[in-house]
């Protein structure tokens, strides 16, 4: 086309019809399918340097360009390129925003991009590395969690039945730091319990919990507004977290633990595929041993573990854990009989006897029960 300047292939094709075969200017641009006027300004430019044809077939195609055209290689000073991995990293903080970066950007180099611009490289950039990390997490923001589908197993000594049991995921957003751990099954009691193992993991809290809409965290499954179970809401009420949970049927609201749950499918269950483990504590302690393994490798892309990340990006926004664990409580009503006891659980409790007939609540946790009236 006019106007467009010509492949250095074309342009030895000019010169060697000309040096070697002494076309005319018109016969060249027929075979080169140019314009004459263009054989006739590429053959003035390569007179001016008075190489001949051997000399021309020597020069690669950076040094014949540099020969035809000086003035391209004299080119303005390209400007700076962002440091795309420093923004990432800041990205992630608390209250920093592209255009702020774009302005300390401009403040140490104002010759630089414009916003605009600045902003389609950055967006080129994000790209250009893994899907899962195109998201921007805030440092510190969200936990997502999720039960694997692929479940550990072992077996029982006495029956030699083998007993599958669940594995719990959890992915905090920034850093991608894993946490797993095997539980006896999806229920209340193993999903608190859980939870409690995450945040002590990763030694603080984070604003905001992402699970599956699963009973054990959802009572009523809804796409807009779920309503929570009443001890996972107390469990998240005692550490100061939120609770909002992945719509269904989305699996790009909690795409991060998805690909954490595949991780720990990949890089712990099936790293353990060939043992045999007796009971759920040995699973758990070697689910700790290849998890400290995935922490430990470095992400493609970034140079730098999850463990290296969370310990720069994440731990530094996470809130202070509660001095005290919480306490999963069981309410149960019961009736004094005749003799002032209640059974609980298969357990008499005995209680004053001015409440015989009367009914009372009973709170159960782990180490205490409580009786009510009143």
């Amino acid at each position: 086309m006019k106007g467009r300047k010509k492949t250095m292939r074309t342009i030895r094709e000019i010169l060697r019809l000309y040096f070697e075969h002494d076309l005319s200017q018109r016969a060249i641009a027929r075979a080169c399918a140019v314009s004459p006027t263009t054989v006739g300004e590429h053959l003035d430019r390569i007179r001016q340097t008075d190489l001949d044809w051997h000399a021309v077939a020597a020069l690669d195609d950076s040094s014949l360009k540099t020969v035809l055209f000086p003035l391209d290689a004299v080119a303005a000073p390209r400007k700076l390129m962002p440091d795309f991995d420093y923004l990432r990293a800041e990205m992630k903080r608390k209250g920093v925003t592209l255009q702020l970066l774009w302005e300390e950007y401009r403040a140490i180099h104002p010759d630089g991009y414009g916003r605009t611009q600045f902003f389609d490289l950055y967006r080129r950039h994000g790209k250009t590395i893994e899907p899962v990390m195109r998201f921007e997490h805030k440092a510190g923001e969200k936990l997502f969690v999720d039960f694997s589908g692929d479940t550990p197993a072992y077996v029982n000594r006495e029956t030699g039945e083998l007993i599958s049991v669940e594995l719990f995921v959890a992915v905090i957003g920034a850093s991608s730091r894993t946490y797993a751990l095997a539980v006896a099954s999806q229920q209340i009691p193993d999903w608190t319990k859980a939870h409690i193992g995450a945040f002590e993991y990763y030694g603080g809290l984070p604003e905001v919990i992402v699970p599956d809409q699963l009973k054990s965290g959802v009572k009523t499954s809804c796409r807009y507004d779920p309503e929570i179970n009443p001890v996972y809401s107390e469990l998240c009420a005692h550490y100061g977290v939120v609770v909002i949970p992945a719509r269904p049927l989305e699996p790009r609201d909690k795409a991060k633990v998805e690909n954490g749950v595949l991780n720990a499918q990949r890089r712990i269950l099936a790293a353990l595929r060939n043992h045999t483990f007796f009971s759920l504590a040995e699973i758990n302690d070697a689910i700790a041993i290849e998890l400290e393994k995935l922490n430990n490798r470095p992400m493609q892309g970034l140079g730098k573990s999850r463990n290296e990340l969370f310990a720069e990006i994440d731990k530094p926004a996470l809130k202070e854990l509660p001095q005290e664990r919480f306490q999963l409580r069981e309410w149960k009503k019961a009736k004094v009989n005749i003799d002032y006891h209640i059974t609980v659980q298969g357990s008499w409790y005995s209680v004053p006897y001015t409440l015989i007939g009367k009914e009372v609540e009973v709170c159960l946790t782990i180490s205490t029960v409580e009786v009510l009236h009143n």
